[in-house]
């Protein structure tokens, strides 16, 4: 059975935005850039919310992103690469190949499709990790500790739910972003 992952980008005081819906403290880095290259290779299927779904989109709809470097060309090629499905009530439609649209998460689904898949699963999107949180279907949580403490926003982590890690890797960059790979205890 496929791992399903959360992998998420949070500021050191626990946000994926600002209060202002904002995400520009995530300076590119170059070697953050290429590790997460990596975990996007491995992946078989995403699953996305719909804001974090369109600004993904642009890995493939926008070919002078990949035309940049040779590591964004990577990475664009691993992101087409994966299936992806789309929790929205208010997209219309897709604008990226290997694609589907659903209304709403069922958690029921998600199991089915990580007990067929045979290459993991990663959800991204503060809201949809945590109702996959809630549903116990996320094993392992990536997270990528930036050095910059925002003030408040959206968390990384859902609130109002207890989830047990376990610590099984982690990894610091020249920048001072550190990679913490947890473990869902349970799973």
């Amino acid at each position: 059975m496929a791992k399903l992952i959360y992998v998420t980008n949070v500021s050191l005081d626990g946000y994926i935005e600002d209060d202002s819906g904002a995400f520009a403290w995530l300076p590119l880095d170059e070697e953050v850039f290429a590790f997460t290259t990596g975990l996007v290779r491995s992946v078989g299927t995403f699953l996305y919310g719909r804001r974090l779904y369109e600004s993904m989109a642009v890995w493939e709809t926008d070919p002078a992103l990949a035309a940049q470097s040779g590591s964004m060309a990577g990475f664009a090629d691993a992101w087409q690469a994966a299936e992806k499905v789309v929790y929205s009530t208010t997209l219309t439609e897709v604008s990226t190949a290997a694609t589907r649209l659903e209304r709403r998460f069922d958690p029921a689904a998600v199991r089915e499709l990580k007990a067929a898949a045979d290459r993991d699963l990663t959800i991204g999107g503060a809201d949809l990790a945590a109702q996959a949180i809630r549903a116990g279907l996320v094993d392992e949580c990536h997270l990528l500790v930036w050095p910059v403490a925002v003030g408040g926003g959206k968390p990384g982590l859902p609130t109002g739910v207890r989830t047990d890690l376990t610590l099984l890797d982690e990894r610091r960059f020249g920048n001072g972003v550190l990679h913490l790979r947890y473990g869902v205890r349970g799973h």
